[in-house]
């Protein structure tokens, strides 16, 4: 893309987001060193706790990112996800970590992480051209994917390098503390003349309630979000299911733990640039696409060999990117600039927020019934959503029709047909 300033951003980006990947493979393998004999409810509580805060501050997020320069907010954001990283990467290091401790790390970065994301989602529109947004989109997945495709690989076989303990996953934690150096760089060297920054929302009361009054009045908005909120949920635990996967049916160690992360990268590598090179998004591809996403899910859990699970992972990494950029695009592009910060803040509350509840479940299924039924029970779980959302959308759709059309007509056309 022709923007230096995305260009910039971008690269700042790459570099953070291999160290995230890079961090959620080793604090995986941090857990199951830590809490033997119970990896699969300890690895469903960290990623709960991750991700509880997109269920409680998002919404608080999206209006400080309407309302503060996000270039501003994004280098805080940054600093505040590395200091629990480096905190984490000492512990581990020196041998003093311990369950809990990753638990309140785990609970401190996702809070850094909820108010970073609806301004990251939202800084892009502030970036590039109303016409270039769907490819930025999609090149800000590809980006994010291109860091998936390295960090987990490049984690695995640190993790075996430096002898596979917790000290280990450590020192991977701490090369993750040290990368959001490179966002926090990129942010301050922006040219700040090409920003179309967003005039800051109303400080007057209410502001949260009109975000979510736009949403409510918007059919198509709720179906996006309903059916992501069933594939966040039950589908995308991809931390946990894969760990169990590896170590417990496959009885693999890190460097193939790892390398399932690559392989799904593959494939949502090739859906991010698929998305960069298309026009529009409807809701057909959506819809399609969660359903695609489902049932990819389901197969995984059917594999019969660590052989066949790797091989589909490019598959499943197709579907869920696919599914994941056309619904943040078709939210970003059918929104108002001035309530976009909490619209996506919305959507990252309940893309990421029900994280919390589900991995705990997934978690507690893979502990219970096995690891094969956590991802053939999310995957059911998601196409049943999809089902779902698709009827309550067709009604709400029929009822915005018949008002649109009752007001429409005269009034003494609506006071006969009320007898």
């Amino acid at each position: 893309m022709a923007n230096a300033n995305y260009r910039r951003y971008a690269a700042g980006g790459v570099v953070s987001n291999t160290g995230t990947w890079m961090q959620r493979v080793a604090q995986d393998w941090l857990v199951l060193e830590l809490a033997v004999g119970s990896g699969a409810t300890a690895l469903g509580i960290t990623t709960g706790l991750q991700f509880l805060p997109f269920l409680l501050l998002t919404p608080i997020a999206g209006l400080v990112a309407d309302r503060m320069p996000k270039q501003r907010l994004l280098q805080l954001t940054n600093l505040g996800m590395a200091l629990p990283a480096a905190v984490l990467g000492v512990l581990a290091v020196t041998g003093t970590a311990e369950v809990w401790h990753v638990y309140l790390l785990a609970l401190l970065l996702g809070a850094a992480s909820a108010f970073d994301a609806p301004a990251r989602q939202s800084f892009v529109s502030e970036l590039v051209d109303p016409g270039d947004l769907t490819n930025a989109v999609g090149l800000n997945s590809a980006s994010f994917n291109a860091a998936r495709l390295v960090g987990p690989g490049l984690a695995g076989v640190l993790i075996a390098a430096f002898g596979g303990g917790a000290a280990a996953t450590g020192w991977v934690i701490l090369f993750n503390a040290v990368s959001y150096a490179a966002p926090i760089w990129s942010l301050r060297h922006l040219d700040v003349s090409r920003i179309d920054a967003a005039a800051p929302a109303d400080r007057g009361p209410g502001a949260i309630k009109e975000g979510v009054a736009y949403v409510r009045a918007r059919p198509d908005l709720l179906l996006v979000l309903s059916m992501v909120f069933f594939a966040g949920t039950f589908g995308l635990n991809f931390q946990i299911t894969s760990a169990l996967m590896a170590t417990e049916v496959f009885g693999k160690g890190p460097e193939e733990f790892g390398l399932l992360g690559t392989f799904l990268a593959v494939g949502s590598l090739t859906g991010a640039l698929l998305a960069a090179r298309r026009a529009q998004v409807r809701h057909r591809l959506v819809v399609g696409s969660a359903l695609a996403f489902g049932t990819t899910v389901v197969l995984a859990g059917l594999m019969p060999s660590y052989l066949t699970f790797a091989l589909l992972a490019p598959v499943t990494g197709l579907t869920a990117l696919t599914f994941i950029t056309a619904a943040n695009t078709y939210m970003q592009l059918h929104t108002d600039a001035g309530v976009r910060g909490r619209v996506m803040a919305l959507y990252l509350m309940i893309f990421m927020g029900g994280t919390p509840v589900g991995a705990p479940i997934i978690g507690w299924i893979g502990q219970e019934y096995g690891a094969r039924w956590t991802l053939i029970g999310g995957g059911l779980m998601t196409i049943a959503g999809v089902a779902l959302s698709a009827i309550m959308y067709l009604r709400l759709e029929r009822a915005r029709r018949e008002r649109v059309i009752e007001a429409g007509r005269p009034a003494a056309e609506r006071a006969s047909a009320a007898f």
